[in-house]
């Protein structure tokens, strides 16, 4: 519900640093709440994408390109023109599996070690788009590793179908 709050302008809306409106291919980008804006060290927001019906890194294909090159090109513009931190300053990424299912990008400052920016968890986007303009479907049948903590509810799963 967050998520959709923000979409729809009954939150945070003050905080929204770039929008691209289209309903297709457009997102918002606003900070992310671990990051209080005092510093550029830890900068950290997020793109919202606007459509409702990509939960994550697997439902991506083809089809999603022009929306994946929006936020990579547009993020990163409003960035170095509202932060002054140009691009090659910046990683871009997808979780997988992310905390929350609605597609969403992470921009964080190069040198800042935000969590889940490891290899492990981290996809970066330009990876992601060039992967699936060789392949539509790459995200449908590339295996993909990801760490889970002991106390998360599906290593718990995993663990009763004596898979970990």
């Amino acid at each position: 519900q967050w998520v959709y709050n923000i979409l729809e302008k009954k939150a945070e809306a003050d905080r929204i640093v770039h929008e691209n409106p289209d309903p297709s291919n457009g997102f918002v980008l606003v900070p992310d709440l671990k990051w209080n804006q005092n510093q550029l060290d830890d900068l950290y927001l997020i793109a919202l994408v606007r459509r409702r019906d990509i939960a994550s890194l697997r439902d991506l294909t083809a089809e999603h390109l022009l929306l994946l090159r929006n936020i990579l090109q547009e993020g990163t513009e409003a960035i170095v023109k509202r932060f002054g931190v140009p691009g090659s300053q910046l990683r871009i990424y997808l979780h997988y599996q992310p905390s929350y299912y609605h597609l969403h990008v992470h921009f964080t400052a190069l040198g800042y070690d935000a969590p889940g920016s490891s290899v492990e968890r981290a996809h970066l986007l330009a990876d992601v788009i060039d992967n699936l303009a060789m392949d539509s479907s790459f995200y449908q049948k590339r295996a993909l590793t990801f760490p889970l903590r002991a106390d998360e509810p599906l290593f718990k799963k995993f663990q009763e179908a004596g898979k970990a």
